[in-house]
């Protein structure tokens, strides 16, 4: 299914990612665009937590901010969130710590010709590309570290 996002102005689908602190994927959940951010984080978070059960910390976009989201970490388990936020009377870009990251993620996905534009007649096959093109990043990073030996 497909939504709209009048604040967004997208008409489609929301993406959501975790990256661990080198950009590499540790979840995708993708949900129609008329969902909104915070309620499309929860079954993402459920996710992590079924296959990362070690993982402690969380940092999240503004976004992600509000009762709820805190209400499904507590019920995932023992977790810390923190919320990357710009500065106070900070005006224009500002490069915000740790967010970069997944932003650059995005970006990596951006360059795949497949994702540039929803395509996809599902969700489900919407995650499977994400899949494939992160598998694509991963082997041309390790077909460069072979050629630096």
């Amino acid at each position: 299914p497909r939504g709209f996002d009048p604040g967004k102005r997208l008409h489609g689908r929301k993406r959501h990612i975790v990256t661990d602190t080198n950009g590499l994927l540790l979840a995708v959940h993708v949900h129609p665009a008329n969902v909104q951010d915070v309620h499309g984080a929860v079954p993402l978070l459920e996710h992590l937590r079924e296959h990362f059960p070690g993982l402690q910390h969380v940092f999240a976009d503004r976004v992600y901010r509000g009762k709820q989201l805190l209400d499904a970490l507590s019920h995932c388990g023992r977790w810390t969130i923190d919320i990357v936020q710009r500065p106070p009377g900070v005006k224009g870009f500002q490069l915000l710590p740790r967010r970069w990251v997944v932003e650059r993620t995005f970006a990596w996905f951006g360059r795949c010709r497949r994702l540039s534009k929803d395509f996809e007649g599902s969700a489900a096959t919407e995650v499977a590309w994400l899949l494939v093109a992160h598998l694509r990043l991963l082997t041309r990073r390790l077909a460069r570290l072979q050629h630096a030996f």
